[in-house]
C-alpha cells in the first residue's frame, strides 16, 4: 500500500525548482533561489509558492505560483492582490503565474485584471498555464518531476501507457514515490477506477485519504452551504457527476432532480464514489 503523501505545491515545485521556473516563465537562463514565505497577514489564505529568482536580463524578482484545482472567476482579482502584496513584502517585482489543473468547459480564462474607477486604472497581467493544454512529453523529457503526478490530465497523457510510465518513474525515486497518490487521483478522471486500482496495485481507500480528494469533497460541501439538506445533496451529486463522468454524468441530473427522498439521494451520492461508468449509475437510478 502506498504511503501517505506530502503533496503540497511547495513540495512538488521544490523537486526541481530551476526547471520549474524556467518552464512557467519561459526564461531559459533563470535561476531559482529561496522559496519564500507566501503568507500575507491581510489575506485569509496563502498563495501557493513564492520563489526568489535571478536572471541576467531582469535581475532579481519573484515568481508567484498559484495552483488552482479549478479556475474560479475571482482569480484575476486575487492574482492582482497576491502580486502587489508579494512586491510590498519583499521589495521585488513579481512575475505571477496562475496554473489551472482541471479543465473548465466553455469558460474564457483571462490573463489580465483591470479596473477603472473615475479614470483611475489598475492593471495586472499574469501568465496562465492550463495543464490540459500542456504536452505530456514535457513531464518526461525536461525533466520536470513536478508534473509527473499530473500526467493523466496533460495533453496526450490520458491513457494507460502514459500513466504506467509516470508511475514507474515515481516509484523508482525515493523522493518521488509518495506522489503516486496524486497520480492515482488524477488517473480516475480519465480511466476507470478499477483499472487505476489494477495499475497502482493498492487499495483505493488510500486515494480517499489524499488532500486532493478531500478538497473535492469540501468543494461539494461548500456548494451546498446555506441551503436546505436536499439542495445540498443535489449540489454534491452534481459536482461528483461532473468530476467523475463529465457531461454524460450531468445529463442524469434531470432524473435525479425528481428524487425527493433524502435517504435515496444519500445512497446515490455514495454510489457515485464506487461506480465506474454512467451505465452502472443509470441502473442504480432505475432501481426502486
Amino acid at each position: 500500500m502506498s504511503k501517505p503523501a506530502d503533496i503540497s505545491t511547495k513540495r512538488l515545485i521544490s523537486l526541481a525548482p530551476d526547471n520549474w521556473v524556467k518552464w512557467v516563465t519561459q526564461i531559459p537562463d533563470i535561476i531559482a533561489g529561496e522559496i519564500l514565505n507566501s503568507e500575507f497577514q491581510w489575506l485569509s489564505r496563502e498563495s501557493d509558492v513564492l520563489i526568489r529568482v535571478e536572471n541576467s536580463q531582469y535581475g532579481k524578482f519573484l515568481v508567484l505560483n498559484e495552483l488552482q484545482l479549478r479556475y474560479k472567476p475571482e482569480m484575476p482579482r486575487r492574482m492582482r492582490a497576491y502580486a502587489a502584496l508579494a512586491e510590498e513584502k519583499y521589495n521585488l517585482p513579481t512575475y505571477p503565474v496562475l496554473i489551472n489543473i482541471l479543465k473548465v468547459n466553455n469558460t474564457e480564462i483571462p490573463t489580465t485584471y483591470t479596473s477603472n474607477v473615475a479614470g483611475l486604472r489598475a492593471i495586472q497581467d499574469y501568465r496562465v498555464i492550463n495543464l490540459w493544454e500542456v504536452d505530456v512529453n514535457i513531464a518526461f523529457e525536461t525533466p520536470l518531476p513536478s508534473l509527473l503526478p499530473f500526467v493523466p490530465i496533460l495533453k496526450g497523457g490520458e491513457n494507460e501507457v502514459a500513466i504506467r510510465e509516470a508511475l514507474q518513474i515515481l516509484r523508482a525515486d525515493e523522493q518521488l514515490n509518495q506522489l503516486e497518490t496524486v497520480l492515482a487521483f488524477f488517473a480516475t478522471f480519465v480511466i476507470e477506477s478499477a483499472l487505476v486500482q489494477e495499475i497502482m496495485r493498492w487499495d483505493m481507500a488510500v486515494l480517499r485519504e489524499s488532500p486532493w480528494y478531500q478538497e473535492i469533497l469540501r468543494e461539494g460541501e461548500a456548494r451546498g452551504e446555506a441551503r436546505g439538506r436536499r439542495e445540498e445533496l443535489y449540489s454534491g451529486i452534481e459536482l461528483a457527476l461532473e468530476i467523475k463522468f463529465g457531461t454524460p454524468g450531468l445529463e442524469l441530473m434531470p432524473i435525479i432532480d425528481q428524487i425527493t427522498d433524502l435517504q435515496r439521494l444519500k445512497e446515490i451520492q455514495q454510489a457515485i464514489k464506487t461506480l465506474n461508468t454512467v451505465e452502472e449509475l443509470q441502473q442504480v437510478l432505475s432501481l426502486p
